[in-house]
């Protein structure tokens, strides 16, 4: 509280460059796929309808948590030809959570939430979804924003497990997206925390992801490329805008309702890797 109010002394300027991962390694990382209006389009362009399961039991996969980039990092990939995609998404962290919770009890081991880009190679997802065993090379190290804050310092943003804020996108500074991440979002944190839980126990400092946030309107932008060149497709009959390219940036980031950012912003350059 003397903090915010200007009475500490040695308070300082936070450098955001300096600053590593909220949780540079965690013990589980599981990402959703709740924004159903970004799964119906990906597989309508594909000529798939969505499943009448995934509007009643939620999709989720396990993705890598030994290293997270800061929220300056560059994002190190070994080729163009990979098909190198943002995802925009909420996060949230648990404390210890048992198995077989139900959604309402899970809602209470919900302790922060964040921000996360988790990277896509989505030139390999289609070789590896077509194996039957999920994904691997196609998703490697994700970022996190600079700051997690625990759910009370949202106010009246956090409720019902979701997030109601815009989560905004600039590539190479210019807008992207600004979806609504409390709109359009099938399951909750608790639903999804639940589902996470059902035949196995959380570790403190789990991260569970949203998915990529998309709304039904599409005026709002979107939060991956992947999303935009499905729109381009059903639209135009093609995608237009390519993947993303060695020295393209990402900036990720969400404001309160007074224009203050929550998290800090996920801002990131694509750089090849070097052996």
């Amino acid at each position: 509280e003397a903090l915010n109010a200007g009475n500490v002394a040695e308070a300082f300027d936070i450098d955001p460059a300096q600053l590593a991962a909220p949780l540079p390694r965690a013990y589980e990382f599981v990402d959703g796929s709740a924004y159903l209006p970004h799964v119906a389009r990906v597989r309508r362009a594909r000529g798939v309808e969505v499943p009448e399961s995934f509007y009643t039991d939620p999709l989720m996969y396990q993705a890598t948590s030994a290293g997270f980039y800061g929220p300056r990092e560059a994002v190190r990939v070994p080729s163009e030809d990979y098909g190198i995609d943002l995802e925009a998404e909420i996060v949230v962290v648990t404390d210890d959570v048992p198995m077989a919770v139900t959604p309402a009890e899970a809602a209470a081991h919900i302790q922060l939430v964040g921000l996360v880009n988790d990277v896509s190679l989505r030139n390999l997802i289609p070789n590896e979804l077509a194996k039957g065993f999920g994904f691997l090379q196609s998703k490697p190290r994700s970022a996190l924003s600079p700051v997690f804050v625990t759910p009370d310092e949202l106010g009246d943003a956090w409720r019902d497990n979701k997030l109601h804020l815009p989560l905004l996108t600039h590539i190479n500074g210019a807008w992207f997206g600004a979806p609504e991440a409390g709109v359009d979002m099938q399951f909750d944190f608790s639903q999804l925390t639940a589902h996470a839980a059902k035949t196995r126990p959380l570790g403190a400092g789990t991260i569970i992801g949203s998915g990529t946030v998309a709304n039904e309107d599409t005026s709002l932008g979107a939060s991956c490329f992947a999303e935009r060149r499905t729109v381009e497709t059903l639209e135009q009959g093609k995608p237009v805008t390519p993947f993303m390219k060695f020295g393209d940036t990402v900036r990720i980031e969400m404001l309160d309702r007074d224009g203050r950012s929550i998290f800090g912003a996920i801002e990131q350059r694509i750089e090849p890797h070097s052996r």
